[in-house]
């Protein structure tokens, strides 16, 4: 059975960091495109940052610079760094992993930046 289990989400103040973890299971990690989406309320959902299996990174204008994915294809883990938190990042995160055409999504952690 497939698992993507999203950690890390809280409620932080703009200016500052969370990491989200995503732990995979039950899916040759290494040959999937890892990627984290997020979905605001009233939005739809939209891609955030991804990483394929070559470790090639991919990011949303409005995260560049501020956001870093990695993976760690021992641990079967994909990481989102998000600093310089805004209001506007505000978000439930959701973690993906897509190979060929296997698809899986994760349940979501929220993120909610207010002062």
């Amino acid at each position: 059975q497939v698992q993507l289990v999203e950690s890390g989400g809280g409620l932080v103040q703009p200016g500052g960091s969370l990491r989200l973890s995503c732990a995979a299971s039950g899916i040759i990690f290494r040959f999937y495109a890892m990627g984290w989406y997020r979905q605001a309320p009233g939005k739809q959902r939209e891609l955030v940052a991804n990483i394929n299996s070559g470790g090639i990174r991919n990011y949303v204008d409005s995260v560049k610079g501020r956001f870093t994915i990695s993976r760690d294809n021992a641990e079967n883990t994909v990481y989102l760094q998000m600093n310089s938190l805004k209001p506007e990042d505000t978000a439930a995160y959701f973690c993906n992993a897509r190979w060929v055409n296997y698809d899986y999504w994760g349940q979501g952690t929220q993120v909610t930046v207010s002062s």
